[in-house]
């Protein structure tokens, strides 16, 4: 079955970086694009990024355009999100996404604060 399981996030202080990773497993990773969205406490979902199958697109929501940069293993069925230039209202959960045939797929999670 279809698993997404996301490692990475933490405290980080406001202009610092931060790698997240997102590992998938039990589908052809290459032939499906795949997505971080976020959510901060009492807000809407929020598509941030996203990358095609072969990793030759991506594209990024206006607010983290020129901070982060989505990127993709195809060998290591594996997607990053290097986030640079953090802002506090960057904290949120982040999610890793990934649709097939109709049906949607959302890792657990993990969690970015960045705060002094």
């Amino acid at each position: 079955q279809v698993q997404l399981v996301e490692s990475g996030g933490g405290l980080v202080q406001p202009g610092g970086s931060l790698r997240l990773s997102c590992a998938a497993s039990g589908f052809t990773f290459s032939t499906y694009a795949m997505r971080w969205y976020r959510q901060a406490p009492g807000n809407e979902r929020e598509l941030v990024a996203t990358i095609s199958g072969s990793g030759m697109w991506s594209k990024y929501a206006d607010s983290v355009k020129g901070r982060f940069t989505i990127s993709r293993d195809n060998y290591k069925n594996m997607v990053f999100l290097q986030m640079s230039s953090l802002k506090p209202e960057d904290t949120a959960v982040y999610y890793c996404y990934t649709t097939q045939n109709g049906m949607e797929y959302w890792g657990k999670g993990t969690l970015v604060t960045v705060s002094v």
